[in-house]
């Protein structure tokens, strides 16, 4: 998913400023935290069902994006 940006947002108000679904105070690390418990992108809907399978898509593809681009300095 390369249009990850109209799922998620950043706003320093909101969750201290963690990624969020847009317009919920779900973080992204949330949604990576159920996933990698086990939760299907079913189970979290069924408990959240103010999201979409489209949005937690784009929570995946906003982390991997992250992590491509993140880059470790030797001290």
């Amino acid at each position: 998913m390369k249009d990850f940006e109209k799922y998620i947002s950043i706003n320093s108000e909101i969750r201290f400023g963690k990624p969020c679904i847009k317009n919920t105070r779900i973080a992204v690390v949330d949604i990576l935290n159920w996933l990698s418990s086990g939760m299907s992108f079913e189970e979290i809907i069924e408990d959240y069902p103010g999201i979409t399978i489209e949005q937690i898509r784009a929570a995946l593809a906003f982390a991997a994006h992250h992590e491509s681009i993140t880059k470790i300095i030797a001290a």
